[in-house]
């Protein structure tokens, strides 16, 4: 009987969250190629499917294409910047359309560790756009606290750790890198 009983609560536990297993990535993968190197990331859209939905529409328009990484805070995030203000090239009227536009909130029990993809957002939880960090070591007070998680790094660890040995300065609550990360393209495949 008592078998029984901590395999009820073990599934039940599992059903609810309280157990939380990193969910299944799609096949889709993205490549930002920068100029230090690729990284390939996957999405969870069991997770947050609006989010992965947003963010594969505005790289199949190539919005990320000239933007950059404007924070590298060693062991904690490389964030890339929103797209209307981070590219270097002029955006057109679909591109600005899409990532001016705010995405709902879409919160799990995914833990904060190192690779995973987190929507930048302002103090409202509903006001992610097209910012994101890329998690380079393990986060828990992020945990549960309103970041939509979306993905992982598949591939590119080695261009994560180039970054985080870049020259940085601080402004503000930010650890910036000194020169520009530039994301030269980015292309899709698997989708």
């Amino acid at each position: 009987m008592k078998i029984i009983c901590w395999v009820c609560l073990v599934f039940v536990l599992t059903k609810v969250g309280a157990l939380s297993e990193e969910p299944q990535l799609s096949s889709a993968r993205v490549v930002f190629q920068t100029n230090y190197g690729d990284i390939e990331f996957g999405f969870f859209p069991s997770v947050a499917p609006k989010t992965v939905d947003h963010i594969f529409k505005l790289v199949r328009l190539g919005c990320y294409n000239t933007n950059h990484f404007f924070r590298v805070d060693r062991g904690f995030v490389a964030q890339v910047a929103d797209v209307a203000g981070g590219r270097s090239a002029p955006m057109n009227e679909e591109q600005r359309r899409e990532a001016e536009k705010t995405i709902v909130g879409e919160f799990s029990n995914v833990k904060h560790v190192r690779g995973i993809l987190s929507m930048g957002r302002y103090s409202d939880p509903d006001s992610a756009q097209s910012s994101f960090s890329m998690l380079l070591g393990d986060a828990p007070h992020l945990d549960r606290q309103q970041y939509t998680i979306f993905g992982k790094v598949t591939k590119g660890d080695e261009t994560l750790r180039k970054l985080e040995e870049l020259p940085t300065r601080r402004e503000g609550i930010f650890v910036m890198p000194k020169e520009r990360i530039t994301i030269l393209s980015s292309y899709y495949y698997g989708y």
